[in-house]
């Protein structure tokens, strides 16, 4: 595994390689981003992970502060799968650039974490579009656990005529049910307890409103998991997997979107 700061040095490594598979994370690997690595390595491309912490995608200072990193623990991880090239870039050499891209911004990007995280998927699509123009990855590899992020990177791909191509990986759970997140290492396990508790509630929860869609009730959901241990909600929503919008007949595909606090951990998932 070769490791890269430098966004000149890695250009010139990989110029040799036509195609490229891309793993854009922020550190704090867990069993999600090895899962995209292990996806990555069945595309027969060479692998190129990076880790960068973006700043301009955090809307409050402390959780840019607080956000897990362990890059030694992350380096042994990535040595054992056996990637090819590792990206740590410093800020100045992924900010110092103007780039050639505009970043599309639909009405979906004010939905959900949009709505309670200003500029935060701008700063995502922004660095993200940053990536692809140093690497020029053939492929990309996103989690659904982070559906709404994956859904507007695949949209400005394509308004763009990137040639990369979006590979959209499953969500890894832990035994418990909770999605694996960075955000996982700054919970207790009382917390991850809770954090389980509401993940069976809300799946059995989509069981029921699949035949009854009126059970989806927003306040007596709210309120449930409240008494479960959630410290304050952001949203539980009901979306038509067509339009992105509510919901409302039960014949439609759907998904339930929910962004939560455990004390001052904000958790999202999507079932």
């Amino acid at each position: 595994m070769k490791i890269f700061k430098n966004k000149l040095i890695l250009q010139k490594e990989i110029s040799k390689d036509n195609y490229l598979s891309f793993v854009p994370t922020m550190g704090g690997l867990h069993k999600g981003h090895l899962s995209l690595i292990k996806k990555a390595k069945k595309y027969k491309c060479k692998i190129c992970v990076s880790i960068f912490v973006n700043p301009s995608q955090f809307n409050k200072k402390n959780d840019f502060k607080n956000y897990p990193r362990n890059i030694r623990s992350d380096i042994k991880k990535l040595k054992k799968l056996k990637i090819n090239y590792l990206y740590l870039p410093p800020y100045a050499d992924i900010y110092s650039f103007k780039t050639k891209n505009e970043i599309y911004l639909d009405k979906f990007s004010k939905q959900l974490c949009g709505k309670y995280r200003k500029g935060h998927f701008e700063g995502v699509l922004n660095v993200v579009n940053r990536f692809l123009e140093i690497i020029d990855p053939k492929y990309i590899f996103l989690g659904i656990k982070d559906f709404q992020q994956l859904i507007l990177i695949n949209e400005h791909i394509q308004k763009n005529n990137i040639r990369t191509k979006v590979i959209e990986c499953s969500t890894i759970r832990e035994k418990s049910g909770v999605a694996c997140s960075t955000r996982n290492f700054n919970l207790n396990n009382k917390e991850l307890l809770i954090a389980s508790n509401i993940y069976k509630y809300l799946l059995n929860l989509k069981k029921k409103i699949k035949n009854n869609y009126k059970l989806f009730k927003i306040n007596t959901i709210k309120n449930d998991l409240i008494s479960l241990g959630a410290t304050k909600i952001d949203y539980v929503e009901n979306l038509n997997m067509k339009k992105f919008k509510k919901n409302k007949k039960l014949k439609n595909k759907f998904r339930l979107f929910f962004a939560y606090y455990i004390n001052k951990v904000r958790l999202i998932d999507n079932i």
